[in-house]
């Protein structure tokens, strides 16, 4: 298109660690010799170095660090799992924990809309680019597209989750995509299987780097089981898990060790600098006795069965006044200079569960109690004594729940996808209605794109 000049930001080692993100001590990805700031997005694509900055640059895109707390501490709160510390100065997340939010909030405009989107149209420049390009090794040319279908498919299940039907923009250019009306939840889940499936088949089994970092073939086989069991298509939801599972490369280590950046349940995590995360930034503080951000309900700290290493490993608490706090204590670290912790996107634990759950909805029940128990059995606890269909799918929720609290929003979307989001959330929130179980459309993007409709009940 004449006139069209579209650009994308690439990066090198050194902007990577301003930027506050590492993907492997001591190791560089790309060698970049004299590179300016940005370079037309069609001259980026014609060499590996440009072309590998412009995908690497995704993971530590402002955009991409600034989304990735609140894909978890918006579910979270707005859920029965973690909790907010009320200050005045912070009413966009008090409005989430009451779940009474404004069109107009700004934590959700910025950080679950703008942000995405940001992430999606870097993701869409990176796909047009590649494909175009005839001058790339195809080996990277290949797993540079898979990362890209991976980033783009990875912000649309977290906004079709937050928000239900959302624009289903695919290209990078704005003067198409600006007016663009809300797209079908079915059309949405259907763009992000498809961009899972090229993402699988274009990556390597093997990871780059010596540290889990880099998206690789089970990151997508992963994102899809979890895609699939959504969608309840179990059989899906069992065939991609069992490709993560069986493929040897992932074990559950004792509770302690499941957050390390070398842990070998991880899947992929996003690197830092520092070496300690965003999450454990938010549930841990420097002084032993301090009262974080964000902790864990009590009712979720209680639920845990006598013996669970869990309990022990991920949760502690303090007192503030008469009042226990329960800290989350998944990852160890509130600040570093050189820790051990990364942010952890996907772990083993969860194929187990998705694969349990699908399995025990098409009522495979020894199958499914069998993944059950490798979770169970790595959390230090006797077999599950569920034996029907019913309380074997009880039994996963509940694991659900105690495994995966405090991470990306497991609680609210497994609440919401399950029929179970009145029921529980209504009990604890005397300003809950069923209409909040999604987030509103924000009022300024209504403001510039007419084509956007309200969700209901705002």
């Amino acid at each position: 298109m004449r006139g069209k000049t579209n650009t994308l930001k690439y990066i090198t080692l050194a902007l990577l660690l301003t930027n506050g993100l590492l993907f492997s001590s001591c190791e560089k990805f790309v060698d970049i010799d004299k590179a300016p700031n940005q370079l037309p997005a069609a001259d980026a694509f014609k060499e590996d170095g440009t072309a590998t900055a412009a995908v690497l640059a995704m993971y530590s895109y402002y955009n991409t660090t600034g989304s990735l707390p609140y894909y978890t501490f918006a579910g979270g709160v707005e859920a029965d799992d973690i909790q907010y510390t009320y200050t005045s100065s912070t009413p966009a997340m008090n409005e989430l924990q009451q779940s009474t939010v404004n069109p107009n909030n700004g934590t959700v405009t910025s950080y679950l809309w703008i942000y995405p989107y940001g992430v999606i149209r870097q993701a869409n420049l990176a796909i047009e680019g590649l494909k175009a390009s005839t001058t790339l090794t195809s080996s990277v040319q290949a797993q540079l597209l898979g990362e890209a279908y991976f980033f783009r498919a990875f912000n649309y299940f977290y906004l079709v989750n937050y928000f239900g039907a959302v624009p289903l923009v695919l290209s990078s250019d704005v003067m198409e995509t600006g007016n663009m009306p809300r797209t079908g939840t079915d059309s949405v889940w259907a763009q992000i299987i498809s961009d899972l499936k090229a993402a699988e088949a274009s990556l390597p089994a093997a990871y780059t780097g010596t540290l889990r970092t880099r998206i690789n073939k089970y990151a997508a086989s992963a994102l899809l089981a979890r895609a699939y069991l959504y969608r309840e298509d179990w059989e899906n939801a069992i065939t991609y898990s069992t490709e993560v599972i069986a493929a040897g490369t992932y074990s559950l280590p004792v509770p302690d060790s499941a957050f390390v950046n070398i842990s070998n349940e991880v899947i992929l995590q996003y690197g830092t600098t520092n070496g300690y995360s965003f999450l454990g930034n938010n549930y841990r503080t420097s002084s032993s006795a301090g009262i974080p951000g964000f902790y864990l309900y009590p009712a979720t700290a209680n639920a845990f069965e006598s013996g669970d290493k869990r309990r022990t490993a991920w949760v502690d608490s303090v007192i503030s006044g008469t009042t226990t706090i329960y800290r989350i204590n998944k990852y160890k670290l509130p600040t570093a200079t050189a820790g051990n912790e990364y942010n952890v996107i996907l772990r083993l634990a969860e194929q187990y569960l998705i694969r349990a759950e699908a399995n025990a909805q098409l009522k495979n029940l020894d199958a499914a109690a069998a993944d059950l128990n490798a979770v169970r059995t790595r959390a230090g606890l006797s077999n599950t004594t569920a034996a029907t269909q019913d309380a074997l799918l009880a039994a996963i929720a509940k694991e659900r729940k105690l495994e995966l609290f405090g991470e990306f929003a497991h609680r609210w979307f497994d609440l919401k996808r399950t029929g179970k989001v009145n029921e529980v959330i209504g009990a604890i929130k005397s300003s809950w209605v069923s209409t909040a179980a999604l987030l509103p459309i924000p009022n300024t993007e209504i403001a510039k794109n007419k084509a956007l409709k309200q969700n209901d009940g705002y």
